[in-house]
């Protein structure tokens, strides 16, 4: 069976960990730092915190920003529950937005017309490690029609004095923007170091922060950093140091620190990251489309174009004129010739916990659209030459079968 995304730990993370494992401390410490620093330098923003998930550093955003009941943030309908359930989780509401069909990412003139006084937050997604055209939400965030909307209901609001843009990163470390990478276009993104993403630390997020004047970045980065600790001033790297056992709790704060065991595993991962990670992903998706753009069924993703190139997280195939039930009747077909392939994803409306919060897939017909037909292959770094055709055929089999 060809599997559909397995972690890749090269030699040198396992050794990694196991010095981290005998040095004595295995929780947030110095190589949890360091990852931290070597993020930044990479992404190029001025400080990155990590944290023990995308989604808690999502919501810890929004909860550093004040975001309440009564306040509205928007997000794509195309996404992980974990975009919408960090709005519900501090007591607001996810304005869901239908996506573009040609890249999956949200439909920015849709996006617009959803702004309201009580929109506090957008949360953009990075589909498939390509990159929303940020500098067009930017354009709309900006403009005086829209910043007459904006009601600051808090200090850090009133300091921001507009709508905060946070992007949903966790595909797109690596991804390129008008020369820019992901991590330095938007107020704050936050990436996603679960097992399945390009680079692992097995569980683990990033928050990068790119705040403008008049937030100091680092200031910001040292209060995340308490929040995620309890609200403690003082981490337990801190109270290693002579006479450093006091502490204060200034919040009742929250645990979702990053420990040094997962940041082993990132500082490798990294240091391979832009030479032959994300080329070898992109090797595999041109693969892909050379063979299968030969059929006229096929829907060839977009993962590049003037101004954009994705980090090649999620090949994300579509079959033309086919309804959901032929899509699954394809995936079975898949299966049965020895191959893994996934959908990403069910959009939220169609999930139960949202129904029951009265959104209507309906309401989202490019969504739906996209996701019927949607068939995501597989990528990753060990994948050889002979899987990758034998992906390609079996998908040719099972879509001439139908």
């Amino acid at each position: 069976m060809i599997p559909f995304s397995p972690p890749y730990i090269r030699e040198e993370a396992i050794t990694e960990v196991i010095d981290t494992l005998k040095s004595g401390w295995i929780t947030t410490g110095p190589k949890t730092k360091l990852f931290e620093k070597k993020l930044a330098e990479y992404c190029g923003n001025p400080a990155t915190l990590c944290v023990n998930s995308a989604t808690f550093g999502l919501e810890l955003i929004l909860r550093w920003f004040g975001v309440q009941e009564g306040d509205e943030v928007i997000v794509p309908a195309y996404t992980y529950t974990a975009t919408a359930s960090v709005i519900l989780h501090v007591g607001a509401k996810p304005i869901m937005v239908d996506v573009n069909q040609k890249d999956f990412n949200i439909d920015i003139e849709k996006l617009k017309g959803a702004i309201t006084e009580r929109t506090k937050v957008i949360i953009p997604v990075d589909f498939g490690g390509f990159p929303v055209d940020i500098d067009k939400i930017w354009d709309i965030i900006t403009s005086k029609g829209i910043a007459k909307f904006f009601k600051p209901r808090t200090d850090k609001q009133r300091q921001l004095g507009r709508i905060l843009l946070m992007v949903d990163s966790a595909h797109s470390l690596g991804a390129v923007y008008k020369n820019k990478r992901t991590g330095s276009l938007a107020d704050v993104s936050v990436f996603s170091f679960h097992a399945v993403k390009n680079l692992t630390t097995a569980e683990g997020g990033a928050i990068a922060l790119n705040l403008p004047h008049p937030f100091d970045n680092q200031k910001v980065y040292n209060e995340l950093n308490i929040l995620s600790l309890h609200g403690q001033t003082k981490d337990a790297l801190s109270k290693t140091k002579l006479g450093g056992w006091r502490y204060d709790i200034i919040y009742p704060g929250y645990k979702g620190n990053m420990t040094d065991i997962q940041a082993s595993l990132g500082l490798v991962a990294l240091k391979y990251y832009q030479k032959e990670t994300l080329p070898k992903r992109k090797y595999i998706f041109e693969r892909y489309s050379e063979k299968l753009s030969k059929y006229s069924w096929a829907q060839i993703p977009v993962y590049k174009d003037d101004i954009r190139e994705s980090s090649y997280h999620i090949y994300a195939l579509r079959i033309k004129g086919i309804d959901e039930q032929q899509r699954d009747k394809i995936i079975q077909r898949i299966y049965e010739q020895g191959v893994a392939v996934n959908v990403h994803f069910q959009p939220l409306p169609l999930l139960t916990a949202y129904k029951k919060l009265g959104y209507n897939i309906k309401d989202y017909p490019i969504a739906y659209k996209n996701y019927e037909c949607e068939i995501s292959l597989p990528v990753y770094e060990t994948l050889d030459d002979e899987s990758i055709e034998i992906v390609i055929e079996a998908v040719i089999n099972a879509v001439n079968s139908l």
